[in-house]
């Protein structure tokens, strides 16, 4: 899929995206974003995709997104992004050694 075809993809399926946020909201979740959400979908339920998905399709993954799978996703995402050896992270390390 095209850089273009994505973004309007997005478009087309904002309503749900705005519904899940909403609802990880209602749960507890407030600083859920929607840029989050559909990073989740598009990069771990979607990434191994052989053949392009219906639009419905992608509306009941955006709709049965749990709260356990994103939760896992954006834990992954901080750990990766991480840099423990950046300057303000080495003042730390040194001080636990």
């Amino acid at each position: 899929m095209e850089k273009e075809q994505i973004k309007a993809l997005r478009e087309q399926v904002m309503p749900a995206l705005v519904c899940k946020k909403e609802e990880f909201q209602m749960l507890g979740y407030e600083q859920v974003t929607i840029d989050e959400i559909w990073d989740c979908l598009f990069y771990k339920k979607w990434k191994k995709l052989k053949e392009e998905k219906k639009l419905f399709e992608i509306v009941n993954d955006i709709l049965t997104l749990s709260v356990n799978e994103y939760m896992t996703y954006i834990t992954v995402q901080s750990h990766q992004e991480t840099n423990w050896f950046n300057d303000d992270n080495l003042e730390a390390l040194q001080e636990l050694f």
